[in-house]
């Protein structure tokens, strides 16, 4: 699994094959490295690794998974993202749609969904689905979206919430999206659910630096060319629930299966 964003699916810190990139690797060219991904993959039928996407940390670590992950049904996603869906209820906010195989399923089941996204090249992918999607993101969203939404999909993409003091402004622009009532449900792993070593020098760096163990900072790359690099935060049920404390919204549960998570917050 590789570890991503923009595509409501991520894996955790611990659960890839990787290896470190020498240090005179030349830097790559900024661009939309993850639409391109899905943009290639779509036009191959979604062929198994017809299309390859590469994951890069900020201390040099990279992965690589095969793009098709992002067109799979229901019947191979993880039990916590089936999960997700099956909850969702009302009008369907799917934030971070990739190639829209979340968006899709809701459909299916009769669920008014719009797809959220910030790469256009993703975008293009799912509208081509039959999703509808608009182009942005959770912390900015699109005016046309404020306060129309039953449900906040965050299949995978809970670590949108970037950091610690981005999570309050991520939840509140997250509010403005959403109906009196709402939920927000959000899959994600747990950081603290890994023995690799690589990941483990990873969280104490992060703690002699006075941040969290989940943090991560990353970024897509295709190639020569890559998305810029973003933060990501992996968090565990206590720190979902101190985060969400002074924001509108409540942790209602957190429900564990292994590494991976469900947590449903509401708005209060």
């Amino acid at each position: 699994m590789g570890l991503t964003v923009n595509s409501g699916e991520v894996s955790s810190a611990g659960d890839f094959d990787s290896v470190a990139q020498p240090a005179d690797t030349p830097e790559p060219a900024l661009g939309d490295a993850f639409g391109d991904i899905l943009v290639r993959c779509h036009a191959a039928g979604a062929a198994s690794w017809s299309a390859v996407e590469i994951a890069e940390r900020d201390d040099g670590l990279l992965s690589a998974d095969d793009a098709a992950r992002y067109f799979i049904g229901p019947e191979r996603w993880p039990s916590t993202e089936r999960r997700a869906c099956e909850s969702a209820r009302g009008r369907v906010l799917d934030v971070g749609c990739g190639a829209g195989r979340h968006a899709l399923a809701m459909q299916a089941a009769g669920l008014e969904v719009t797809g959220l996204e910030p790469s256009h090249g993703a975008a293009v992918v799912s509208r081509a689905r039959g999703v509808p999607v608009a182009e942005g993101t959770l912390r900015n969203p699109p005016d046309e979206l404020r306060g129309t939404f039953d449900t906040l999909l965050l299949a995978g993409t809970l670590g949108l919430l970037a950091t610690p003091e981005d999570a309050p402004v991520v939840l509140a622009a997250a509010a403005s999206v959403a109906r009196p009532g709402a939920q927000l449900l959000g899959c994600s792993l747990d950081p603290y659910v890994t023995g690799r070593d690589e990941h483990l020098r990873y969280q104490r760096r992060n703690r002699e630096r006075g941040l969290y163990p989940g943090q991560v900072r990353l970024r897509v790359r295709d190639g020569a060319i890559a998305t810029p690099f973003f933060n990501f935060l992996f968090l565990s049920a206590d720190e979902l629930r101190r985060l969400a404390g002074g924001t509108a919204w409540r942790l209602e549960s957190y429900d564990v299966e292994g590494a991976r998570c469900l947590a449903r917050l509401v708005l209060r």
